[in-house]
């Protein structure tokens, strides 16, 4: 059936690969998250405009979504906050592409231990540093209660990840920082260690996925069955040469080194080739639909 399915995907690309040209264009935006460096690559190997697929690229998860509306674009990436908070403006979104699950790839940064935060006087404030409109704000509060500091004081700053490099440059009083992969490489250079993430300590689900409304999905069918096979393409492209693929996407990724690139990977799982049963069991039970799924 898997066969099947994909040799029917297959035919669809090279169908809308020689009418593309005739198609309105689809247009997506992503951020630099290593989950979606597929489409980095893509963009750069020209698989995209083959297809009439324009990608834009962003800094910030809620910048995103927020140009995603502002100027009717046909789909997005993000994680499912970022869906949910789209949802509540069209009920007619829907996830249609799964990129991948973090499991590592965000985390909690501080230029503090742990254990220090937990030991600060009761009255002291402590700066967080997060874009709160996304994934970071409940990924903060499950990192609060997780490890008891939920009654503490904390004064959150407002900041998209390149803003916050440059606020903490010269901070010293204890702080926290909200990020993911791979930002954290360039903060670990200032002096922030990581103390907990979606892979170490912390329970949230955080899945990443392309989304878009009902209608685009229909005026764009073709084109968004191209792309899936366009980013199975990609993963493999990785596995198969990971240097050659590193060096395609690097300008989209902060020019982390090849190494912090490695690492980088080895904090998310690839979702393009199927989801394991008692993932599922995790999806439903967070009310994310995956029904309409290519």
């Amino acid at each position: 059936m898997n066969a099947l399915k994909a040799l029917l995907m297959s035919c669809v690309v090279l169908i809308s690969g020689c009418s593309s040209q005739a198609e309105e264009p689809l247009k997506i935006i992503t951020n630099s998250w290593i989950g979606y460096s597929p489409l980095f690559y893509a963009k750069e190997q020209g698989w995209l405009e083959e297809h009439n697929i324009e990608l834009s690229t962003v800094v910030s998860l809620g910048e995103s979504t927020h140009i995603y509306h502002s100027a009717k674009l046909d789909g997005f990436t993000g994680t499912q906050y970022e869906f949910n908070k789209a949802y509540a403006k069209d009920s007619t979104l829907i996830p249609i592409m799964m990129f991948d699950r973090s499991v590592g790839g965000d985390m909690i940064m501080s230029n503090r231990n742990l254990e220090t935060l937990q030991a600060l006087p009761a009255n002291q404030t402590i700066d967080v540093f997060l874009e709160i409109d996304s994934i970071n704000y409940p990924l903060f509060k499950d990192f609060k209660q997780h490890y008891g500091l939920s009654n503490r004081s904390f004064n959150l700053i407002n900041n998209d990840h390149l803003k916050m490099q440059r606020a903490i440059a010269e901070k010293d009083s204890p702080s926290i920082i909200v990020t993911y992969a791979p930002y954290n490489h360039e903060l670990e250079n200032q002096g922030f260690m990581t103390i907990a993430s979606t892979g170490d300590g912390l329970n949230l689900l955080v899945l990443d996925a392309l989304y878009t409304n009902k209608e685009n999905y229909h005026t764009h069918q073709q084109q968004f069955l191209a792309l899936k096979t366009i980013v199975n393409r990609a993963i493999r492209a990785l596995k198969q040469n990971p240097k050659n693929y590193y060096d395609k996407v690097n300008p989209y990724l902060e020019n982390t080194s090849y190494s912090e690139f490695q690492e980088s990977l080895r904090t998310i799982e690839w979702l393009n080739g199927g989801i394991s049963p008692s993932l599922i069991d995790r999806i439903n039970e967070a009310q994310f639909p995956i029904r309409d799924l290519l």
